[in-house]
């Protein structure tokens, strides 16, 4: 038996171990999603393999401020807490997103939509409140999601920001949050960002930010990829687009599902290993790519830590576990672990 194996038989997370984010020190963070239920069940995982956390779901609108003007930052406050205890960085995610926005955001107390000025005071109270509390600890801000429509032929998402606000909306979130903490750096993020008909549309999207003289610094490519798709030419077509802008580039929502979307089987109880063979081949390319980029890429954050707990379990497909990280449901490392940390030693 190699010294592979024996590790990875091991039920602790042992010393013995490279630390991941050790191994790529000279090139880029690596950061991991974390909720108040991981950072109790994941805590050591989390303090052995990662510099960088980002809140899943915590530092989203609905979640800091549910009423209008009452604020609860219990649950953010302490992921900060665990990141600054264990001297990780903080991503902040995220700021303005169609979803997990709070009717009142939209709406007069008659239940009618609000003007286009009072929509934007809000989100600037908004943003000006979360970017200040955590200004100079937070270091790195998604200050819009998911505003370009995967729809052909149409740029923007609708949404009740478009539809009240206008396009500028977008321009406007950037130039708040700037003004809240000048030092931040400021990312637009979207999934399925290597696809090239969307991928065009991103481009487009932050050029036209550029040219408006929005505060925007860099592009989060959120790599919810699988075990085909995309591919890495599409992906390296993709970084080297959104890089020719002038853009700082964060992976911030990596995994690697073992299904392709289309695929709803629910007979699987674990992976076979054709999916870890394959996953781990994935892994080592997109740490390839991500070493060769590493000039542009400046942090690689997975969403999630290990395979006990993932957002892919039950989505698409309810009732199925997923397997997409780089350790399995014990926290012990998987293949695709081995060969990312000899990418990063090659």
């Amino acid at each position: 038996m190699d010294r592979r194996q024996i590790i990875v038989t091991k039920q602790d997370h042992s010393d013995d171990i490279p630390k991941l984010h050790e191994a790529f020190k000279q090139r880029f963070r690596i950061g991991a999603a974390v909720n108040p239920i991981t950072l109790d069940t994941q805590s050591e995982l989390l303090k052995h393999h990662f510099n960088n956390i980002t809140a899943e779901n915590e530092m989203k609108f609905e979640s800091l401020q549910p009423v209008e003007g009452k604020y609860t930052f219990a649950v953010a406050d302490r992921l900060v807490d665990f990141a600054a205890t264990n001297g990780m960085g903080v991503r902040g995610h995220t700021l303005v997103w169609h979803n997990q926005t709070p009717k009142w955001m939209f709406e007069n107390r008659d239940g009618s939509a609000v003007d286009r000025e009072t929509l934007l005071a809000r989100m600037q109270a908004h943003i000006e409140t979360v970017v200040s509390r955590y200004k100079g600890i937070i270091y790195a801000w998604d200050v819009v999601n998911e505003a370009v429509s995967d729809n052909s032929g149409e740029l923007l998402r609708p949404s009740k920001w478009l539809d009240i606000a206008g396009e500028d909306f977008i321009a406007s979130a950037f130039e708040f949050a700037h003004a809240a903490d000048p030092k931040a750096l400021l990312f637009y993020n979207d999934y399925n960002e290597s696809v090239p008909e969307k991928r065009e549309k991103i481009y487009t999207l932050v050029r036209s930010l550029k040219e408006k003289g929005a505060p925007i610094h860099g592009v989060g490519l959120q790599a919810h990829w699988n075990l085909e798709h995309p591919t890495i030419d599409e992906i390296r077509q993709a970084i080297e687009r959104y890089a020719s802008l002038g853009m700082k580039l964060h992976i911030t929502e990596l995994d690697v599902s073992v299904f392709q979307f289309e695929d709803r089987r629910t007979d699987l109880t674990e992976p076979t290993d054709e999916m870890l063979a394959r996953q781990a081949e994935r892994y080592q390319q997109f740490f390839q790519l991500f070493k060769e980029y590493s000039e542009h890429i400046h942090s690689v954050t997975f969403w999630g830590a290990a395979d006990d707990y993932t957002w892919l379990d039950h989505f698409p497909v309810r009732g199925r576990k997923n397997w997409p990280f780089l350790f399995d449901e014990k926290h012990r490392p998987k293949q695709s672990f081995w060969d990312v940390i000899d990418t990063a030693r090659s």
